[in-house]
């Protein structure tokens, strides 16, 4: 178990410069916080149309709705255990008018072209429906039984695209395998995800070197809670070093890093804050995080 020294530091780096929102998540997840605080931060996130935008996901500045500031923050909600607030009505209600012919919502929408964004999010005027955000949404909503019309639309979507894509991209597949994990069927998930995990254990899929740099997925981006499903693909001697250079990873400010460019300084503290709860959260769901 690694030292208390850890959360409080990341505690010191989350005060100085973390949104209010991840100052409020922080609170409620490491010190017996409150949830109510973090769900008034978020409605600030929330549209008139009932999706979320504002660069709630900072890595794109557009103030309109966009499907992956949905994703964004229902993980919020799954985790302080607040999915049936009425946060979630208005936002499936939302993806309901950006769905696609083909039953599932898009990457992202043309209107954040307008308006500062890292070049992968750069997108055309009329986007394709996408696995990465529709099968995330949609496996979130399912884990909590959430009730809505949308779910089925876009389950069907994820169902005839899950079982036609051969790809090993983390983005495809971490919401592909999020879809599966909540599946009511779950004889057919389990054929799907079987399919999924060996194409990862295929050499170079996922990069098994603790100390590699860059943007690259290792085995706890793939399976960041003992629950994750692709937990089962690595032996504790694999993750135990993962663990160790995860919690090595925290910067002099407490804060961990990023692992991209980003868009501006002040973004980057964005996606700091958000990494350190990430990175928090995956030392204590593994018992590596002491605590007071």
């Amino acid at each position: 178990m690694v030292s208390n020294q850890i959360l409080q530091n990341a505690q010191e780096f989350i005060w100085r410069n973390a949104r209010l929102l991840e100052r409020y998540l922080f609170t409620a997840l490491f010190r017996g916080g409150r949830k109510e605080p973090v769900l008034v931060a978020l409605r600030a996130y929330q549209n008139e149309d009932g999706g979320f935008g504002n660069a709630l996901e900072p890595d794109k500045r557009c103030p309109d709705s966009q499907p992956q500031d949905i994703e964004f923050a229902l993980h919020i909600l799954d985790a302080i255990d607040a999915m049936h607030d009425p946060l979630v009505t208005r936002d499936s209600d939302y993806l309901v008018s950006i769905t696609t012919a083909g039953g599932g919502v898009p990457f992202a929408l043309p209107s954040l072209n307008a308006y500062p964004h890292a070049p992968w999010w750069t997108t055309e005027e009329n986007p394709a429906a996408s696995l990465n955000p529709t099968a995330a949404i949609a496996g979130l909503l399912l884990k909590h039984g959430i009730q809505h019309p949308w779910i089925e639309t876009a389950s069907q979507f994820c169902w005839r695209e899950i079982a036609s894509t051969e790809t090993t991209e983390f983005h495809t597949l971490m919401p592909a395998i999020a879809f599966l994990e909540h599946a009511p069927d779950h004889t057919r998930a389990e054929h799907e995800l079987q399919r999924i995990a060996a194409r990862l254990m295929q050499v170079g899929v996922i990069e098994l070197d603790p100390q590699a740099q860059g943007y690259v997925q290792k085995p706890l981006d793939w399976a960041p809670t003992p629950h994750s499903y692709c937990r089962r693909l690595f032996d504790e001697k694999t993750l135990a070093p993962h663990l160790t250079a995860l919690a090595d990873c925290q910067q002099s400010d407490g804060g961990w890093p990023i692992s991209w460019d980003a868009l501006s300084p002040a973004v980057e503290l964005e996606w700091r804050g958000r990494r350190t709860i990430e990175a928090l959260r995956t030392l204590e769901t593994y018992g590596e995080l002491g605590r007071e």
